[in-house]
């Protein structure tokens, strides 16, 4: 599902298809920037990925966000 590459991997490196993009983005906006690990293990169920490809894609989505806000793309949240 995810690419494998190490350096360089952003949100539009990961294989991911459109439905599951649209409900990546919709748990994003609408539910939480930094799911706890029960609400990760849902949507990652939810989107059929492991928990680990939607952790790293929440991660690059964040730091995407960060970026569209003029923020540093490592800043860390208030939750960590």
């Amino acid at each position: 599902m995810a690419s494998n590459e190490r350096n360089g991997d952003s949100v539009e490196n990961m294989e991911l298809a459109e439905d599951q993009i649209k409900l990546l983005e919709e748990n994003f906006t609408k539910v939480s920037k930094h799911p706890d690990e029960t609400t990760l293990m849902l949507i990652a169920a939810e989107c059929g990925l492991s928990e680990e490809e939607t952790a790293k894609w929440f991660k690059q989505r964040n730091a995407q966000w960060r970026q569209a806000e003029g923020l540093p793309a490592e800043l860390g949240s208030v939750m960590d």
